[in-house]
């Protein structure tokens, strides 16, 4: 059994504590653990469970010192599961002691449970580790791309950049954060609503600085950038020094892919993929023709009523994903499903994969029908649409005093 845990136990030794409010939401997520462990649950689940919680370094150590007091033969896999694929020297050094830990306590840990490590990123003697660390894709292509060092190397211990797939380096700041500031630097960012970060080989977020450079050189943050280009590359290493994205990813067999593919539409309602969803604004045309359906004096069975709705969320796929945006948008998937295997999200990966893929093939014939994942974003941000709508017009029937809302609750950002 997982066992009871002592009230506090998942403050970790020699760790600065988490806020009370993530404290408490450390210790529900460690209690909901170890009850699903005791319940069998399978590996997918417990990292379903986890996902969306950690977000920075601190929370995850706190996570890891907090997982190696449940004496259960099922948290080391876990554990591997959701850090083994880590690059970075905190948390690699924090998951081998809970490893050890838990070896301890008489639960048997596999020899060859974590991958063999790389090569760690090149540094003079007495600096801190170079380390990386990438946000999600979102729905306009942006992202945010971090770099943290010793502050010898840049003149500060953080490089915060926005690079944009369509625009390039929006912002590059180089910051010099001290101890206590830090949890307030990752607090900024997840009341952004970017809780989840993932750490790549330094190597490949420094390229996708590169890429973004040279795809607008004169963008507001490539002059910052440039001026300490060569500082990171001699620190995080060269951008060609990374191998090419496919080469992170498992290859697909057919029967696998096509499988993947029909799973893809599960990701629309995913958190990470929420800022993909199109606007109302965009959606306008689309919501008028489903009214139109609904309200149309012809009789119709249910089944012709879906089938009309079917061919106007398909319609609407073809206009907001044209196809000469389709390899954008699969190479931005690509780019979350490398996001997702980081962060331990393996299943949602290969889902993420396999619509870049169908994205990647020659133009799609008229009996294979659109794209499963886009057809879902559409769906599922018309329906998100027509009920905020329906609403909205009931609350207004009720109070005419009550004003139409100004903002849409979909925006893709």
């Amino acid at each position: 059994m997982a066992g009871k845990q002592k009230k506090g136990s998942t403050r970790a030794p020699g760790l600065s504590p988490l806020a009370p409010d993530r404290a408490a939401a450390l210790q529900d997520l460690v209690a909901q653990l170890a009850a699903a462990l005791d319940g069998d649950q399978d590996l997918e689940t417990l990292k379903g469970m986890v996902a969306g919680q950690s977000s920075d370094q601190t929370w995850d150590l706190h996570l890891l010192g907090a997982l190696a007091s449940i004496p259960h033969p099922g948290v080391p896999v876990l554990l591997a599961a959701l850090f083994g694929a880590s690059q970075d020297k905190p948390r690699r050094k924090a998951l081998k002691k809970a490893l050890h830990l838990l070896q301890t306590r008489g639960v048997p840990v596999a020899p060859d449970l974590l991958p063999r490590e790389e090569a760690a990123p090149r540094q003079a003697p007495g600096r801190a580790a170079a380390l990386a660390y990438v946000s999600q894709v979102l729905g306009n292509g942006e992202r945010y791309v971090i770099l943290e060092g010793s502050k010898e190397a840049l003149g500060g211990n953080f490089l915060v950049a926005r690079v944009s797939d369509r625009e390039g380096i929006q912002e590059c700041h180089l910051l010099s954060l001290k101890s206590r500031q830090r949890q307030e630097f990752w607090d900024h960012f997840r009341g952004q609503g970017l809780a989840e970060w993932a750490t790549p080989p330094p190597t490949y977020a420094v390229r996708l600085l590169e890429e973004a450079d040279a795809l607008k050189p004169g963008a507001a943050g490539s002059s910052s950038y440039s001026s300490l280009k060569s500082r990171i590359w001699q620190e995080w290493g060269r951008p060609e020094e990374t191998p090419d994205l496919e080469t992170f990813l498992p290859p697909l067999p057919p029967p696998e892919q096509s499988r993947l593919l029909d799973q893809s539409q599960s990701l629309a309602q995913h958190p990470l993929f929420l800022s993909w969803l199109p606007g109302l604004d965009e959606l306008t045309p689309w919501l008028n023709k489903i009214r139109d359906i609904q309200e149309s004096p012809l009789v119709l069975s249910e089944q012709q009523r879906q089938a009309r709705v079917g061919d106007v969320v398909e319609e609407a796929a073809g206009a907001l994903y044209p196809l000469e945006s389709r390899d954008l948008w699969g190479r931005r998937l690509l780019e979350m499903a490398y996001f997702l295997d980081l962060r331990g999200q393996q299943a949602e990966a290969r889902m993420a994969q396999a619509a870049a893929r169908d994205l990647a093939a020659p133009a799609r014939g008229p009996l294979a029908g659109e794209n499963p994942f886009l057809q879902a974003l559409v769906w599922q941000s018309l329906k998100m649409a027509w009920e905020f709508l329906e609403k909205t017009q009931k609350e207004a029937t009720s109070s005419p005093l009550l004003a139409p809302p100004t903002e849409s609750l979909l925006i893709r950002r």
